[in-house]
């Protein structure tokens, strides 16, 4: 189902498929000369039932950019939406409610919960909601990350990679509007990494998720629908279909 935009329709995105977006998003840290533009005038947006990734060298801004889709962090102007929800117009309650209802997540360092099992990790943020959630889903998808047998575990009894797998899970567990994934292999090794990223692949695929993650890998990114390149806190480029070759040779390109 396409999710229509916010109404109106914020200038520079006119897609009426986009999951997320940004609109004349500025975030600027520090004051005086130790002032810093993470984000300078971003307008961007991300289509549903896609995979983009965003790179950028360290300190372009592409986190930042993440965080700010994602409700994590805030803007000092402009704006950006999920759905058809402009972030800025919630209450802290309403957009704690929005983040766990339409949005997973899924980090570098897995921020699970060490105390709870990988199936309570998984079942986390609908818990907190109280509720149990579509079991026969949860059930494929912890097949699908190969967690059988593995869920009655706590994250210090798993490897990296299998708790990256639970937390790849519990992104997906309630079927979220979109997930935000900042470096999700990063601490994983390359065998690894390429089997999360062929999940997440194969989420936007074959049950029409939308996944926008933050990489500094073109092999990562390769597995992507699309690149959004992103340099002093601007938009710098836009890549379709990216191959990992074609992705290294923009990125030589913008670095000359």
């Amino acid at each position: 189902m396409n999710t229509p935009l916010p109404s109106p329709a914020p200038t520079g995105v006119d897609s009426p498929t986009a999951a997320s977006g940004a609109v004349d998003a500025s975030k600027i840290y520090g004051i005086g000369d130790a002032q810093v533009k993470a984000l300078d005038n971003v307008t961007v947006s991300f289509e549903a039932g896609q995979f983009t990734a965003i790179m950028g060298p360290s300190g372009s801004g592409k986190s930042t950019l993440l965080h700010c889709l994602a409700g994590l962090d805030t803007l000092t102007s402009g704006a950006t939406f999920i759905g058809g929800t402009y972030l800025a117009s919630l209450n802290d309650k309403e957009l704690t409610e929005l983040r766990r209802t339409d949005v997973g997540f899924i980090f570098q360092a897995f921020n699970l919960i060490p105390t709870l099992t990988a199936e309570e990790n998984i079942k986390l943020p609908m818990m907190l909601g109280g509720e149990t959630g579509d079991a026969a889903w949860i059930d494929q998808v912890v097949s699908a990350v190969k967690l059988d047998g593995r869920l009655k575990h706590r994250p210090s009894e798993l490897s990296g990679g299998q708790q990256q797998r639970v937390a790849v899970a519990r992104a997906l567990a309630s079927r979220p509007k979109i997930i935000f994934a900042d470096e999700p292999t990063g601490n994983l090794d390359s065998e690894t990494g390429a089997e999360i990223l062929d999940f997440m692949r194969r989420a936007v695929r074959e049950f029409g998720q939308t996944i926008v993650m933050v990489t500094h890998d073109p092999g990562a990114a390769s597995y992507a629908d699309r690149v959004v390149f992103v340099g002093d806190g601007k938009i710098v480029g836009d890549l379709p279909d990216p191959t990992a070759d074609q992705i290294i040779d923009h990125m030589k390109h913008a670095d000359s």
